[in-house]
Order: structure tokens, then sequence, then C-alpha cells
């Protein structure tokens, strides 16, 4: 099985350092134009997909339509796959969070896997949702857009690293990470590659 992760295009709440969290921000222009030129780059791959599956949050959704209008397939909505619940801390910049939350920001400091966000998740539930999605997936070559959040956690669950900071782990949006597990395995995993990002590079050509 091989399940290819791609992050959300930008939004203007990404633009400007806001946390969303599940908060449902649409897509900015310029995150429509990298949905694009990520379409074009894996339709010159040439692969064959099994399925698209997407988050159920706008901005997922919209880049999962852009995907699926290039390479002919239809994006399957999963809640599972939402960015974790930020709580109180959607549509706040980080410096507001660290004025308004200091007691949150030094336990996550401290835990940043099981610190609750105030009045949403932790990092140990989104990993669990998340992971409960990828367990169900049969063999096959998945295309799975997600969010930030979510799929560093993915990333840090395969490298048995829960409980290591996920912000560490730098994705830009529409990037590729991609994970493998051997035909028929759902346990260890691999991964291939990590915040992928060559389409958004100025020397890529997205002339069709």
């Amino acid at each position: 099985m091989e399940v290819w992760l791609i992050r959300h295009g930008v939004t203007g709440h990404n633009k400007n350092g806001f946390w969303q969290g599940q908060r449902d921000v649409p897509l900015a222009p310029e995150g429509v134009e990298q949905a694009r030129r990520l379409a074009i780059r894996l339709e010159r791959l040439g692969l064959t997909w099994t399925a698209l599956y997407t988050s159920d949050l706008s901005r997922a959704v919209r880049t999962a339509e852009v995907l699926g209008e290039r390479l002919g397939l239809v994006p399957k909505r999963d809640r599972r796959l939402r960015e974790v619940c930020v709580g109180e801390l959607s549509g706040l910049s980080r410096e507001q969070v660290r004025q308004r939350y200091a007691e949150y920001v030094a336990s996550s400091l401290r835990d940043p896997w099981h610190t609750r966000f105030p009045g949403g998740e932790t990092l140990a539930e989104l990993s669990e949702r998340v992971w409960s999605f990828l367990r169900e997936l049969g063999d096959g070559r998945y295309l799975v857009v997600s969010h930030g959040g979510a799929i560093r956690t993915a990333v840090l669950r395969v490298l048995g690293g829960e409980g290591t900071v996920p912000w560490r782990i730098r994705l830009e949006n529409t990037s590729i990470t991609r994970l493998h597990w051997p035909e028929g395995a759902r346990g260890e995993g691999f991964i291939n590659t990590v915040g992928d990002a060559a389409h958004l590079e100025p020397a890529w050509k997205p002339e069709e």
C-alpha cells in the first residue's frame, strides 16, 4: 500500500499566521494555483490511483477537486482527515496565543503530544483518528488530501516518534508526503518522501 499525503493549498490564515484548526477557511487564489501546479505534476507521472480521499474541510475539498478534475478521480470525504481541533486558539495569531494562553504554551513544550488545545483535541487524539483511516485502506496507491498537523502525526507514527514536536517537520502547502507499507502489511511502514513541493519552485514549468 502506498499513500500520497497532500497538504491542502494555502489559505489567508496560513499566509497571515493565524491558527486554523477545524475552522472552515477557504483556499486563497494562490492556493488554487498551487493545487493546479500539483495536479499537472501528478498527471505527468502517469500513475494509476486506487482512490482519492480528502478531509471534509473546504480548503482540502477544493484542493482535492482540482486534483480530481485533472486525474479523473472523484474525491471521497472523510472527517477523520480533518486538522486537529485547536478550540479557543482558532483564528488567533501565534503572538496572541503566547500572551493569552501562557500555561497551555508551557505545557505543550513539555508534552506536545498529550497537552490538550484549550477547548480542543490533543495531538495523540488526532493521530489516532488519522491512523484509523489509514488502517482501513486496502492494498493500492492512494491520494489523500489533508492538513499539516494530521500529516505530521502520521509521519511521526510511522517513525515511532510519538511525543516529538511535530511542528519541526516543515510541510509547504500542496507538498507531497509518501508513506509505504509492504503488500498485506498494516504494521510498520516506511517513509519515501516528506514535504516534496518541487512543483512550487519558480524553475518548475507548469505549462501544458
